[in-house]
């Protein structure tokens, strides 16, 4: 039998020790970067009222709760550098660790975008395009499959659950289908503001409001919806990066510039 005071015996209570401290650390990590996601989460939706409603109060708020989510990307950063120098992980412990990295970058990122919607917002200086415009448009949408698709995120890394993986990524096609008819129906909102109208792939006058002077203003607003367009495709983008991250930690494999799994 094994002597308690012998030097094996001390060295492997320290092994032990040391792998629940490791295992303690990380269950921490996975927490922070649960937080973060749930504050991304809110900044998201609410960045969508604030935009459907033209709600100027609820856009400050989200631009400054913005800090909050830099201060997780920063401490994420540093908790995961110390987890590695202090236990030098390996296989999936390493992984994890690896994609909890990324994920708190990519969401940062995703607080950006949604601070930004919020700044269109407080501007309000483009509050008049045609409500039917919006509708057409699908912004609503757009919003809420971006929603699902980091909710669903979320709840495949908690369960470590990669089945939904490809679920997640065919909803970013939607994104993207959404993103490029923007272009036809932006396109023909400001044709058609200007009394014109396409036929044949040509403009055609339609009625005495084609002047030059009355589309400035009305292409201004347009080009700043389209910008905030094109921050709802890249939210989407950056919910599949996510998701890559998630398969990569619990399958091992790397989607990262392969074909997006069906």
């Amino acid at each position: 039998m094994e002597n308690e005071n012998s030097p094996f015996s001390t060295l492997n209570s320290q092994l032990s020790t040391k792998m629940k401290h490791a295992e303690k650390e990380l269950q921490l990590l996975k927490e922070e970067v649960s937080q973060m996601w749930k504050l991304v989460l809110s900044q998201l939706e609410k960045s969508k009222q604030s935009f459907l409603n033209g709600d100027i109060e609820l856009a400050r708020e989200i631009a400054s709760r913005e800090k909050r989510v830099d201060a997780f990307d920063l401490k994420i950063d540093s908790d995961c550098e110390n987890y590695i120098a202090l236990y030098s992980p390996v296989a999936v412990d390493l992984r994890l660790v690896l994609s909890l990295i990324k994920i708190s970058n990519t969401l940062e990122r995703i607080g950006d975008f949604a601070e930004g919607i919020a700044r269109h917002v407080v501007e309000d200086d483009c509050n008049k395009i045609d409500p039917q415009v919006i509708e057409e448009l699908q912004l609503e949408k757009m919003f809420d499959t971006l929603t699902s698709m980091l909710s669903d995120s979320f709840v495949a890394l908690e369960s470590e659950n990669t089945k939904i993986s490809g679920k997640i990524l065919s909803k970013d096609d939607e994104i993207d289908t959404l993103y490029h008819n923007s272009v036809d129906i932006l396109t023909n909102y400001i044709v058609e503001s200007g009394g014109l109208k396409i036929e044949s792939g040509k403009l055609k006058v339609e009625n005495d409001l084609a002047h030059p002077s009355l589309l400035p203003q009305k292409v201004r607003c347009v080009l700043k919806l389209f910008l905030l367009i094109r921050k709802l495709e890249r939210i989407g983008d950056h919910c599949s990066n996510i998701v890559e991250e998630i398969v990569f930690y619990v399958d091992a494999k790397v989607l990262k510039h392969g074909e997006k799994k069906k």
